[in-house]
């Protein structure tokens, strides 16, 4: 990584996990360094279209992150590259925005995704497949984390 600031595209349940009981702190945390500007967000239309169905206060935050957010381009690339990773069998075309998600963090330079989504983005099984296309398809590998890893990024104690 080592550019800053670190481009970190958010998928949708990352919006939605700043209200949600299991993954509120973690969200919330992630938010505050998006706002700290200790990332730069990276969100899609794709995250947009699915957040019109989400309640009042995920739509509120989305529009207050879309401030400082980056918006990555679904382009002719990134759709190639997600009908990469549906032709290597990481995922199964029902789960196609899942797999348009990495394709547009990753042909949008992103340093890392982050995500709620363990059974489709951040899963120990698939990040290793992603990467494998990524590097196929003439991309850099992307990171793929939950809200939980990246949280501390920054913070860390200089004395420790």
């Amino acid at each position: 990584m080592g550019k800053y600031p670190i481009r970190v595209y958010a998928d949708t349940s990352v919006f939605g996990g700043a209200f949600d009981d299991e993954f509120q702190n973690a969200s919330v945390l992630f938010f505050n360094a998006i706002r700290e500007r200790r990332f730069l967000l990276v969100v899609s239309d794709i995250v947009r279209r699915e957040i019109t169905v989400a309640p009042k206060q995920v739509l509120s935050l989305f529009d207050e992150m879309l401030v400082l957010a980056e918006i990555a381009e679904i382009t002719d690339n990134a759709l190639h590259l997600r009908t990469a990773y549906l032709e290597a069998g990481i995922l199964a075309p029902r789960w196609l925005d899942d797999a348009l998600h990495v394709a547009l963090a990753t042909v949008s330079r992103c340093d890392m995704i982050v995500s709620w989504n363990f059974k489709h983005i951040v899963h120990f099984d698939k990040i290793p497949l992603y990467n494998a296309v990524n590097t196929l398809q003439g991309y850099d590998e992307i990171c793929i984390y939950s809200p939980l890893e990246v949280i501390g990024y920054g913070n860390e104690d200089e004395n420790l």
